[in-house]
């Protein structure tokens, strides 16, 4: 696809978030796998719940456009994944180092998901699509009151264990 103008640029970074969002899916299935402390688990299951409904508020995208569902690789995604990955694996964190990171490498996804809508959301309105950009406006909000749980229990954590944990 050559991306020539707006409407090119449009449909390349919608077709780039909605192969994060799938993405995403399995990830956020790990990091709930992955974490002790129930609460924050849970968060990472109610947040890959609302995921599923992002996905459908694209695939509602697609259809408004008048587009079948398509996805360009995200690098940006991948790159997060796999810096997740490479930490687990090569670091044998253990398992309140390991909610720790699950917890930070969330909020870095927050935020690229917030950019990658926020800016979907004003190609959206500056092409004229209000109906598009107001689905998007419903998923960007949503990135960012999960970003604000993040953030609350990276501002809550027991940090005391992973400094214990490290002394030992």
């Amino acid at each position: 696809m050559t991306v020539s103008n707006l409407r090119d640029l449009f449909v390349h970074g919608l077709e780039d978030i909605y192969y994060a969002e799938g993405e995403l899916l399995d990830a956020l299935q790990t990091l709930e796998d992955q974490t002790e402390e129930s609460e924050i688990a849970q968060a990472f299951a109610e947040h890959r719940e609302e995921t599923q409904g992002q996905i459908e508020r694209l695939d509602k995208v697609f259809e408004t456009l008048d587009m079948v569902p398509d996805t360009e690789e995200c690098d940006g995604i991948e790159g997060l994944i796999k810096e997740h990955e490479t930490f687990v694996e090569e670091e044998d964190p253990s398992g309140d180092v390991l909610t720790l990171h699950n917890l930070i490498a969330g909020q870095k996804t927050e935020h690229y998901e917030i950019a990658a809508y926020g800016n979907l959301a004003l190609l959206a309105e500056r092409l004229g699509m209000d109906d598009v950009g107001d689905l998007l406006h419903e998923n960007l909000e949503e990135e960012k009151e999960a970003l604000d749980k993040l953030s609350g229990f990276v501002d809550d954590y027991d940090y005391e264990k992973v400094t214990e944990t490290a002394a030992d």
